[in-house]
């Protein structure tokens, strides 16, 4: 016999229901409420000690997020599962938050000092990392690149932590490993300005901030010192990074000062031995399935990258020597949106490449059909 949820005391302030209009399940659906609509909705509704409940009064995971920066959170998340066209209705109530087990924590990411200044982070299901200050200085193997990696791991356990500790990921020992190749690439969704056919990239990142770190989301920026295109205009960029649980994609916002108008981004994928790409225009999406190997040249399955744009924006295939590039204008705030996944097939969750291509084409159909949220004082009983 199932246990029973333990029911969290207090009255209901406000009512939550979200229904999934589209004719396909959704899994591990993130539902984002703003503390200020919920403020309104409740006077007297206090962010920092919502709970949030099912509709028997079971507790439901939940998480405060910070998205301005002032230690303030502003945003209240949680996530659940809905069956096509399924509809299901939450509660808030006020009380006392208590810290989450980590055995809870499915999203992670930190500076990391001791190895070169990278920026690492991951999910249950992917693991990136990006290059800091200190690498484009090392002595042994100095490398300037702004471009993504993106490591392969067959666990839901956060593992950055473990990896770096042992200082020993380049060999699946069961968990996974990193078998990618960065370099000088964008690797997995890195990006540049694109102009007369070539691309012009950052350096490595030289500032990070952490807003908010899991359980269920993390946010992120990274900062890159200014560097020249053509026209003589020196731009510089902010990077913001969402990742929730449960999912392969990540929410990358870039966005650009300096420049006297619009900019021409390209967002890349790195050419690696093997590796097919396709563009797809109904999904605003490229991807690439490529084979993969460790540092001892031994055959690790094959692994999928992904770049998915916005509905509405345009994309236009280019490449460069080392890329394959999407390409797509900033808006007119300087602004780039745009979302990047990756998938290994010895993880289990995407078998090959057109199953990765499904998943591609998923996120896609999800964005175009979003979860409508509704919220409304509870009526009293």
């Amino acid at each position: 016999m199932d246990a029973k949820p333990v029911v969290v005391a207090g009255a209901n302030l406000l009512s939550v229901t979200v229904a999934n209009p589209s004719a396909f399940a959704r899994t591990r659906e993130t539902i984002a409420l703003s503390g200020a609509e919920l403020a309104k909705l409740a006077p007297g509704f206090e962010l920092k000690q919502a709970l949030v409940v099912d509709a028997g009064g079971g507790p439901v995971l939940s998480q405060l997020v910070d998205m301005t920066g002032d230690d303030e959170p502003d945003d209240l998340v949680f996530q659940a599962d809905f069956a096509p066209g399924e509809a299901k209705r939450f509660n808030l109530r006020l009380g006392q938050r208590h810290p989450v087990p980590a055995a809870e924590y499915k999203a992670y990411g930190r500076f990391v000092r001791e190895r070169h200044d990278d920026f690492v982070w991951e999910n249950d299901l992917v693991v990136h990392r990006m290059y800091g200050p200190d690498l484009e200085t090392f002595a042994k193997d100095p490398l300037v690149s702004s471009g993504i990696d993106t490591w392969a791991k067959r666990t839901p356990k956060l593992v950055v932590n473990e990896w770096y500790m042992t200082d020993d990921y380049h060999q699946d020992a069961g968990q996974g490993a990193d078998f990618y190749g960065v370099g000088k690439s964008r690797g997995c969704g890195g990006l540049g300005v694109w102009s007369g056919g070539k691309l012009y990239s950052s350096r490595n990142f030289t500032h990070s901030r952490v807003l908010a770190n899991g359980p269920i989301r993390l946010v992120f920026e990274l900062t890159y010192a200014p560097w020249e295109v053509p026209g003589g205009a020196r731009i510089s960029e902010t990077k913001r990074v969402i990742l929730d649980a449960g999912t392969p994609f990540n929410r990358f916002e870039s966005t650009f000062a300096g420049s006297k108008g619009a900019l021409s981004v390209g967002i890349g994928i790195a050419k690696h031995p093997g590796g097919a790409v396709q563009f797809d225009a109904g999904s605003r999406a490229m991807r690439v399935w490529e084979p993969v190997k460790d540092t001892k040249g031994t055959a690790s399955g094959n692994l999928g990258c992904a770049v998915v744009l916005g509905a509405g924006v345009s994309l236009e295939a280019q490449a460069s020597d080392l890329d394959y590039l999407a390409v797509t204008p900033t808006d007119a705030a300087g602004r780039v949106v745009y979302r990047v996944g990756s998938a290994w097939d010895r993880a289990g969750h995407v078998r090959d490449a057109d199953a990765w291509a499904k998943t591609v084409e998923g996120l896609a159909a999800r964005a175009a059909v979003p979860l409508q949220v509704q919220v409304v004082p509870a009526m009293p009983k």
